[in-house]
This record gives structure tokens, C-alpha cells and sequence, in this order.
């Protein structure tokens, strides 16, 4: 189906928007050295360029005093809490918690006083305590930013929003291995789960919030 038809084939039944609503967090998910090393086999150059946007996008919700909270793939030494998620992908053995690919990437470093989430598991939201946080903060609307678009940050967003959580997805701020899966999953996410905006409009929506104090 060519690109024309399909917007054509979605317009009129997926064509809404949540946008943002009264209270926002960034959700960084993911940004280790795994995805950034060249000699790792998790390496995707799509990732080191969402890296690279999505240090600018931090900077400026930390001027806004927007929470960033950063997920961080860590498991034990035998793999026992990876379940059949490690079994199905072997290379996730390599996250352990002294390895270097499971450290986070230099250019997004947590800042002081930024939680940081440990999981096993695509989500964000699977078995952490992720919703008991922005629960606890008042948030409503969730930024995803991190990797991979069709992993772990697709598995967020839907899990996000099936715990009523509006979602903004800034486009240059998530990467993946291949520009079609990519692609495809900002175009369903889009459709179907929030909004993928781009990280302009994000910084823009921060910007004005932190000037009228809301």
C-alpha cells in the first residue's frame, strides 16, 4: 500500500489526539552503552542520534523542572530473572550489573537526584514501580523517549496508556536498529496509543508551562 493510501486508509478511523495534559514526566528508557557501542550486539546507529536529540530534550526539562526518570535493563549473573524474554534473546546476557553495556550511555547520564528504574522485561510499567511514582507525582502524561522504538518504547507506550497515562512520543528522541521498523511503529503509535510530535513542539510545550508556572 503506498504512503498516500495509507494515511487515506487511516484518517477518518485513527485520527485523534491526546496531547498533554495538567502534569508531564520524561521517561527515558533504555539509553545504555548496549545500543551506542559499536562492538556491542544490541548497537544501533539510530539509537546514538536519539541519544544525542534526547540529551538536548532533558536539558531543557530540567530548566522547566520536569521530572526525568531513566530505566536502566540489569539482570543477575545466571539470567534467572530474565524468564523466556532472555531465553528468546541471549544477548541480554551481557546486562549484567557490572558490564559496561549495561551502564548508561555518557551523553544521558542521570542527573543527581533523578530515579533511576531497573527492569527485566520490555515495559517500563512491568513489574516496577513506575506507576506508583508518577502516581505519587500527580503526573497524567508520560514523554517516552529512549529505545528501541519497536521494543521496549512501543511496549511503554502501550502500557502506558493502559494505565491512563497520556502519551507524547518526540520523534528524534527514539531510535532502533532499522529505519522501517522505526518508522512503522512512530506511524502506530501515532495512530493508536499518543501522539508523536516532534521534539520541538515538546520543548516548546515545557517552555511555555514552566513560564506561566503551571
Amino acid at each position: 500500500m503506498a504512503s498516500e493510501d495509507l494515511q487515506k486508509n487511516y484518517r477518518n478511523t485513527f485520527n485523534g489526539s491526546t496531547g498533554f495534559g495538567k502534569s508531564t514526566a520524561v521517561l527515558a528508557i533504555d539509553f545504555m552503552k548496549a545500543y551506542t557501542l559499536p562492538d556491542s550486539g544490541l548497537y544501533a546507529e539510530g539509537v546514538v542520534e536519539a541519544v544525542r536529540q534526547a540529551a538536548t530534550l532533558y536539558d531543557c526539562a530540567r530548566r522547566c523542572d520536569v521530572p526525568v526518570i531513566h530505566t536502566r535493563v540489569v539482570y543477575s549473573a545466571d539470567g534467572a530473572d530474565g524468564g523466556i524474554f532472555i531465553e528468546k534473546l541471549p544477548v541480554l546476557r551481557q546486562m549484567t550489573e557490572s558490564s559496561i553495556y549495561s551502564q548508561f550511555d555518557d551523553n544521558v547520564l542521570p542527573a543527581e537526584g533523578e530515579p533511576v528504574i531497573r527492569k527485566q522485561y520490555p515495559s517500563a510499567f512491568f513489574a516496577t514501580p513506575l506507576v506508583s511514582m508518577l502516581v505519587a507525582r500527580g503526573v497524567d502524561t508520560v514523554v517516552l523517549t529512549g529505545c528501541s522504538t519497536s521494543g521496549c518504547v512501543r511496549a511503554s507506550v502501550v502500557d502506558a496508556i493502559s494505565y491512563g497515562f497520556r502519551v507524547v512520543v518526540p520523534r528524534e528522541c527514539v531510535g532502533d536498529r532499522h529505519e522501517n521498523p522505526h518508522e512503522a511503529n512512530l506511524f502506530d503509535i501515532h495512530a493508536k496509543y499518543g501522539d508523536v510530535m516532534s521534539m520541538s513542539e515538546v520543548m516548546k510545550h515545557f517552555e511555555e508551562r514552566s513560564q506561566h508556572g503551571s
